[in-house]
Order: C-alpha cells, then structure tokens, then sequence
C-alpha cells in the first residue's frame, strides 16, 4: 500500500465518530442511517450520513439500497488489507513486548514455559 493511502485511512479514521460507526457496524453488522444516528443524540442524520460518506470513499463500508433505506456494512477485508502491510512493520515489538509480559507473568506464578521461545515463534508464524 502506498503511503498515501495509509495516510487516507489514518485520516478518515481519526475522527472519533466515524471510529464508533464502524465499532457499531462490527458489533451489530448492517444498520441503516436511523438506527446509527439514534446511536449519536448529538448528531442529525445528515451528520452521520456525512461520516458515512467519508467512510465509503476510505472503503472502509459499503451501502446497499433496501427500499427506501440505505444500508450500510463493514467492509472489514478492506480495513485488514490496507492496515497489515503498516501494522506489520511493527510486529516485531509486539511480540517483544508480549513475550516479557509472559516471561513475568510466568515469575510470578512460578509456571514453567510449556514451550521454548524457538518453537512459539515457530507456531505464531503458521
């Protein structure tokens, strides 16, 4: 993915209301322009299908027309296609990081490692 594309995505989804719609899309699936905006008593219809707009355009959700309503969906492979190549830059530290975690976490209980780190490493990347 290009940077500009990344630098799209990050854009559109630092605005914490378009953040929310999606969390409303993944945990309920389709919803309409009414069922969203009663979810934002601040906001008008219009506000959100403004977001929606900014939102189709990243790819980010698609809409379906049914009757006279416009539904819209979660396009999650569109959000995992475009953040992996980004995120995976930083894996690495992740996996760092969650290996101390259980390092001590594992002090702390006194539980020896099921596995060596080799052959966590080895699991993880299957």
């Amino acid at each position: 993915m290009r940077a500009s594309n990344t630098d799209a995505l990050f854009r559109t989804l630092a605005d914490s209301t378009r953040r929310q719609i999606l969390d409303l899309l993944a945990e309920r699936g389709c919803l309409s322009v009414g069922q969203l905006a009663a979810e934002f008593p601040d906001l008008v219809a219009s506000g959100i299908s403004k977001h929606l707009m900014g939102l189709r355009g990243a790819g980010l959700v698609s809409a379906s027309r049914h009757g006279r309503k416009q539904i819209y969906r979660l396009e999650a492979d569109t959000l995992v296609a475009d953040l992996t190549p980004w995120l995976a830059k930083y894996e690495r530290y992740w996996f760092a990081a969650l290996e101390r975690l259980r390092d001590l976490a594992e002090e702390s209980t006194g539980t020896d490692r099921p596995t060596s780190r080799k052959n966590v490493r080895r699991t993880r990347s299957r």
